[in-house]
This record gives structure tokens, C-alpha cells and sequence, in this order.
């Protein structure tokens, strides 16, 4: 298995930039984490920093980008993707115990290392780091990184909710109109760009919570209810996840069925990767059901960060293994895409059981 040339080395926690500010980053037990993680996985992770993030107050936070498995662009790839929102602190937590399950896995399975051969793997389970330190959903210039796209929505959206660029005092804004992308957004771009929109086959999966009772898995659109090209690709895959687990608990349907919204990054990225034909992206969004923490446990509706997360540690430690096995499939299902990926005949018939299931 190819293991890593040149990882860069993680700071440690309250290590210094050169220009003097302060990594704080036992601040986040997040980012502390990933850093052990990293760690313990030194001579198989590729670790960059793709960026360093200005917290304020002459605070600043690496945002990591790891990579493990074969870097051939021929092998099609997966990528993981959490703390997008700085109050969703699960999503980061379930893509970090997923990474250190394969990284504990790598010292004695060889299955896994003959399946890294097939597959290139990666991650960026902290893209807000400076969010998550001030407890905010926003980054720390105030834009919701999942509004920030320079993508506007064909329809009207619901006001604020779907993205607003009154001022960033205001939940969900946007930016400035004709303003670049935030750093965080950028180098999430700037890693799907590099390492899954250059190949034939790729999926990526981002995780949030906050949104209804039950799980669900999107998957775009959310700037139009138009479906999208790879709708009969999604079906298939959402069909071969139904089979291998009869009783799982998600629910698959495009984002517009919920609502819609400005900036999306996966419509963004996802309408890229459409511009060279033949490439298949496939992003997906695990939304968990956050409301169903507070039903059990109302008092989080008097902590912020307990509105999106759950705060009792065996419902915490719950949701970290049930979540497991979906991350596990998705990156089994991207190394065999050629077994199940459908074509011709089976394409047409995936794309009109899609419409009627989801759009009709």
C-alpha cells in the first residue's frame, strides 16, 4: 500500500506561527484528536495543512487535509468531510472515529491494505476550526460556509435559511456579493478539485446535524428541483446500501425536498465535475437527526451546542458506531463502483425509478 512522501508535521497544541500567533488547539478537543490520530498514523498518512485559519484574537488554527491509499488517478476515490458548521461538532467526531478505525485497522488487517490499493481515501473531518472554537455555526468572519458558493438558487428560497447577504450578524450569510470564497470553503474546493474531480469515479460525504428526527442522507440539489445528472447513479447506490442493510435507519432523498437554498459548495462542485464528460461525483450529505437527541434529552434546547450534538456520553458514543458502518460501505461501494455502477438499459431503469421515488 502506498504510504505517505513528505506529510507535513501537525503543531502541537499552543505551538506558535512564525509571525508569532497562537495555535490553540486544546481549545477544540476535536482538533486534538485528529491530531493523535494523525499521529498514530504517521508512515501511512499524507497530512498537509491546506491552509491556517485566523480565529481572532491573535489565535489561528490549522485545517488539515489527510489522504491515505493509492494516488493513481486511475483508482477512483472517496472523501470525508465534517465541521463545516462550528456548532455541529458530531459531524467532525464521526469522521475522526471513522479515520482512526482505519488507521488502528492498518496495523494488522490486509484486507484493508490490499483494498487501499484499489481506492484513494480522504479526509478533512475539522473545515471550521475557527467556528467550532467561537461555538458558532458561522466561520469566524460570520459566513455560513455552506451559503458561500458563487451559485444562486433557480427558485425562491426561504428567507434567511436559504442564504442572505444582509450582514453577517444575521444567521446564514452569505458573503459579499462578487467577493471571493472564504479560506475554509476554498480549500475544501481546492482538495475535491485536486484529489476526486480528476477522476472517472468519485463520492464524497459530508456530515452535519441539526435537521429533523430521523437521519437522512442528501444528496443534491439545493439550488433547483431539477434532478440532477447523476440521478440514476445515486439510485443504484442507494439500492445496493438497502440490500447489504436491510433495517438501516436513513432516509435518501435530494435536498430540495426539504428546501432550498443560495451557495451550496456540493451543487457547486458537483456542476464542475459535470463539465467533463463521463465523470461520475456523487456528494452526499449525512444529516442527522439532531432533534431526536433533544426529544430524549430536552434540556439541550438550553445549550447551544447541545441543540446539535448529543450530550450524554453513551448517546454520543452511540451514534459514533451506528454512523460507522455507513461511512465503511461508502468507501467499500467507491473501491467496487465498476460491480455496481449501472449502464445502458439499467441506467434508464435506475433514472425512471429515481424520478418516480423522488420527484413525482
Amino acid at each position: 500500500m502506498p504510504v505517505a512522501s513528505g506529510a507535513t508535521p501537525c503543531p502541537r497544541s499552543h505551538s506558535s506561527f512564525s509571525d508569532g500567533s497562537i495555535v490553540a488547539n486544546s481549545a477544540i478537543s476535536e482538533l486534538s484528536e485528529l491530531e493523535n490520530v494523525i499521529e498514530a498514523g504517521r508512515g501511512y498518512l499524507e497530512t498537509r495543512v491546506v491552509a491556517e485559519i485566523d480565529g481572532g484574537s491573535g489565535t489561528r488554527f490549522p485545517l488539515y487535509a489527510i489522504a491515505l491509499g493509492n494516488p493513481d488517478r486511475a483508482v477512483p476515490a472517496i472523501g470525508f468531510f465534517g465541521g463545516v458548521h462550528g456548532l455541529e461538532r458530531i459531524g467532525a467526531d464521526v469522521v475522526i472515529a471513522y479515520l482512526r478505525h482505519l488507521v488502528m485497522r492498518l496495523r494488522w488487517d490486509s484486507t484493508l491494505h490490499r483494498q487501499l490499493e484499489s481506492v484513494r481515501l480522504v479526509f478533512m473531518p475539522l473545515v471550521n476550526p475557527g467556528g467550532m472554537w467561537r461555538g458558532t455555526r458561522a466561520n469566524p468572519n460570520g459566513v455560513d460556509l455552506m451559503r458561500n458558493a458563487p451559485l444562486d438558487a433557480h427558485e425562491r428560497v426561504p428567507p434567511l435559511i436559504g442564504g442572505q447577504r444582509l450582514s453577517s450578524r444575521l444567521p446564514w450569510y452569505r458573503g459579499h456579493r462578487n467577493g471571493a470564497m472564504e479560506t475554509e470553503s476554498r480549500a475544501l474546493c481546492e482538495a475535491v478539485g485536486e484529489e476526486l474531480l480528476t477522476r472517472d469515479f468519485s463520492i464524497a460525504l459530508d456530515c452535519h446535524s441539526g435537521f429533523g428526527l430521523v437521519d437522512r442522507v442528501w444528496f443534491p440539489y439545493a439550488h433547483t428541483r431539477i434532478p440532477l445528472r447523476h440521478l440514476a447513479e445515486i439510485h443504484a447506490l442507494k439500492e445496493i446500501f438497502r440490500q447489504t442493510h436491510t433495517h438501516h435507519p436513513y432516509i435518501f432523498e435530494p435536498q430540495s425536498r426539504q428546501y432550498l437554498t443560495h451557495g451550496d459548495l456540493w451543487d457547486f462542485l458537483h456542476l464542475r465535475a459535470c463539465e467533463t464528460a463521463g465523470r461520475v461525483f456523487l456528494p452526499l450529505t449525512l444529516e442527522m437527526g439532531a432533534w431526536l437527541w433533544i426529544k430524549k434529552n430536552p434540556r439541550q434546547l438550553f445549550s447551544r451546542q447541545g441543540i446539535f450534538n448529543p450530550q450524554v456520553a453513551h448517546r454520543q458514543q452511540r451514534v459514533l458506531r451506528h454512523h460507522l458502518s455507513l461511512l465503511d460501505f461508502l468507501a467499500r461501494a467507491t473501491c467496487s463502483y465498476r460491480l455496481w455502477l449501472p449502464e445502458g438499459e439499467a441506467r434508464a431503469r435506475h433514472h425512471e425509478l429515481a424520478v418516480s421515488h423522488w420527484y413525482r
